[in-house]
């Protein structure tokens, strides 16, 4: 198996990040469910409820916030990687790009995800 090309290291670099940052929002869902269920149990006063509950609230909610944290920096690093790509591209169309042409599409595809990911705001 030959070694990857720059410009399949960089692409690979972009999809890498992108699934990261599905990641990330995955797990921020998750969080603010368990949050959710937890506030919950404590307003309504759930009798087994453990005594630790308002700590254990307070620790997920802390946790949500480190996770929400972690977009802006994943975002930096994304929108780099994609302008990364993006001269890769450059520098493999000006080389030929003679039976690179499928690799070319997918570093393209994943400047596109990586673009919509970079350019959000939340």
């Amino acid at each position: 198996m030959p070694a990857p090309t720059p410009l399949g290291r960089a692409t690979g670099s972009v999809l890498r990040l992108v699934k990261e940052e599905s990641y990330y929002h995955k797990e921020l869902a998750h969080q603010e469910t368990r949050i959710s269920k937890l506030q919950e149990e404590i307003a309504s006063g759930k009798p087994d409820l453990d005594s630790n509950a308002p700590y254990m609230l307070k620790q997920e909610q802390t946790a949500l916030e480190e996770t929400k944290a972690v977009f802006g920096p994943l975002r930096d690093k994304i929108a780099e990687a994609v302008q990364n790509l993006e001269e890769q591209i450059a520098i493999t169309e000006s080389d030929g790009v003679e039976g690179k042409e499928e690799e070319l599409k997918t570093a393209r595809e994943a400047v596109e995800s990586g673009r919509k990911i970079a350019e959000q705001q939340e």
